[in-house]
């Protein structure tokens, strides 16, 4: 092999160090902020009668700060460490990189002063006003050229799966923001959006769903397509198998948007076309999860020993469940009973914790002791810990809401002799408080597995006097 091959070339790591850090941080912010608001659907005194504390305004910053920034900046991490790691090359600019990360961080910061205020655009998802917009347009923008511009300079000319599935999830999600977020602005603080009527709730569901699709489905498997084989130091099960997952699922996710808008004013082909394609999406979905787990072929008994393992694969377990759940849900006559309920909290946060908190803290855990040259981390005893405390905080927080959406279907739907409801709506919540209190215990155990994770980085960080770790050859990247 000539020497040209073998040497490496100096990866710039600084951004991805940037960006793994606040994964954790962020992450905790975020899922304290969700345990607080947890909390006060048991004790509503909790918001301590502050508008700024309340519920309402407390719950986007939730979903924000989990999927953007803890979400976010875990797959600005992982996508610029892959795309370096298998194209044998450095980014493709330093300076794209550095204004990414501190304006994805400015981003988050105005997320965070603004959706307490109540500033909001009221969109799912899609909360933050048209100032905020255009500056993660500029981030993305710039985050896009960087990825596809260390692709174009490459060292090698087999672009990688993973790679496919990163590419993908920015170009859409650039659609998606841009699309949604087109409004007249009135001042500085406040617009309005150039739909109208249904066509703003189909354009808000098409941007909600593949948020799901694109941003929390796709960027995540590009994510286990280069995790799940290094850690488990096996090939992927399939190669051809993962093509055409990629192809299935991009071509079948962003039609399923329709089918969060059943029984409403959406026309009902519509509806009927969303509940459809979601059905479809269930194969591509299992197919990428199998392909996942099946890749631990030779290496099952791995997951007695590393508990990094054990996340990233009970995360792809949790990912199956998810994507089955979800098409069953779209079905009309199941969403009759879903609709509006807890049942819809349990199923997001089947994915939500399970699939993308499990696969993100599993990737940081392998990528800290790179990144700062640690033969390992700190300690596998607190990583496993911690993954006892993520899995139970996750089956208690899903197993509580699936219970209580049930029993509020079931409540709203019953009707006396006379064709008059058997409950009213204030009996149903009082017959779901047992289960608020079980989700708060399960929100609260899986922070405390984040704090556990902090720790655990922050030893590792620190810790120089471990043995540098051996980086790995061009073939092993």
């Amino acid at each position: 092999m000539s020497e040209a091959i073998q040497v490496h070339p100096e990866y710039n790591y600084k951004v991805v160090r940037q960006f793994a850090v606040m994964t954790v941080v962020w992450g905790i912010i975020g899922m304290a902020v969700g345990v607080l608001i947890a909390a006060q659907l048991y004790w509503p005194a909790l918001n301590f009668d502050t508008p700024w504390l309340t519920f309402s305004r407390l719950r986007p910053l939730h979903t924000n700060a989990v999927i953007f920034a803890f979400g976010g900046c875990a797959l600005f991490a992982t996508s610029l460490y892959v795309v370096q790691r298998t194209s044998n090359v450095r980014l493709f600019s330093d300076k794209l990189a550095s204004f990414t990360f501190w304006g994805w961080q400015l981003v988050i910061v105005l997320a965070a002063i603004t959706l307490p205020m109540g500033l909001t655009s009221t969109k799912e998802y899609g909360e933050l006003e048209w100032p905020i917009d255009i500056l993660i347009t500029l981030v993305w923008l710039a985050y896009i050229i960087n990825f596809f511009g260390t692709m174009v300079i490459r060292k090698v000319s087999h672009i990688y799966v993973a790679n496919w599935f990163f590419g993908a999830f920015m170009l859409t999600v650039a659609v998606l923001h841009i699309a949604n977020s087109m409004a007249i602005p009135v001042s500085l603080t406040k617009s309005y959006s150039i739909y109208a009527g249904a066509v703003d709730a189909m354009i808000q569901w098409w941007y909600g769903h593949n948020a799901v699709g694109f941003f929390l489905t796709a960027g995540f498997l590009g994510m286990m397509y280069y995790f799940v084989p290094k850690q488990a130091g096996r090939p992927v099960y399939s190669y051809r198998l993962s093509v055409v997952h990629f192809w299935a699922l991009i071509s079948l996710y962003i039609w399923a948007g329709p089918h969060h808008l059943h029984y409403t004013a959406l026309p009902d082909w519509t509806q009927s076309l969303g509940m459809v394609m979601s059905i479809i999406l269930f194969v591509p979905s299992w197919g990428g999860m199998i392909n996942g787990i099946m890749t631990l072929s030779g290496a099952w008994h791995k997951l007695r020993t590393d508990p990094i393992l054990r996340f990233l694969v009970v995360s792809l377990s949790f990912y199956g469940m998810s994507t089955f759940e979800g098409p069953m849900m779209a079905i009309k006559t199941v969403n009759a009973l879903s609709h509006y309920t807890d049942w819809t909290i349990g199923h997001v946060h089947s994915g939500a914790l399970g699939w993308v908190a499990m696969v993100s803290i599993g990737s940081i855990y392998h990528l800290i002791p790179v990144l700062f040259n640690r033969t390992k981390m700190h300690s596998i005893e607190l990583i496993n810990v911690h993954f006892w405390l993520a899995t139970i905080g996750t089956v208690l927080y899903i197993v509580a809401m699936w219970m209580s959406g049930v029993l509020q279907g079931l409540m709203w739907r019953a009707i006396n002799a006379d064709g008059t409801l058997t409950y009213s709506f204030v009996e149903s919540l009082e017959a779901s408080k047992p289960f608020y209190l079980v989700r708060f215990i399960g929100g609260a155990i899986f922070l405390v597995g984040m704090l556990l994770m902090a720790y655990n980085v922050y030893k590792t960080i620190r810790n120089e006097e471990q043995e540098p770790a051996i980086e790995p050859t061009a073939q092993t990247a």
